[in-house]
């Protein structure tokens, strides 16, 4: 049987598939974060639905990423998690 990792190691090698993964990345880092930020928080989606005033389904949709957060809720998050948001831009070769 295949493992995932070995099955896009494989997919890895065909480039435009790469160049799409790639190109994904930083949404699926903003759904990693938001997920292990509330789960450092030792609070579930309804605690934090809750906190923040923002539907606990929205909260799953953002997790799951079928929903793209603006700026202003991604502060709503943290504001509800007792953390600051910071958004930065980095060099390409980093």
């Amino acid at each position: 049987m295949t493992t995932f990792d070995e099955f896009l190691n494989e997919q890895m090698k065909d480039e435009e598939f790469k160049k799409e993964y790639d190109a994904l990345e930083p949404e699926f880092a903003v759904i990693q974060a938001m997920i292990d930020a509330r789960k450092s928080a030792g609070i579930t989606q309804k605690e934090l639905s809750e906190r923040t005033g923002i539907a606990q389904g929205d909260i799953s949709k953002l997790e799951n990423g079928s929903a793209n957060p603006s700026l202003r809720t991604l502060q709503r998050l943290a504001d509800g998690l007792g953390m600051k948001l910071k958004l930065e831009f980095v060099p390409v070769n980093e």
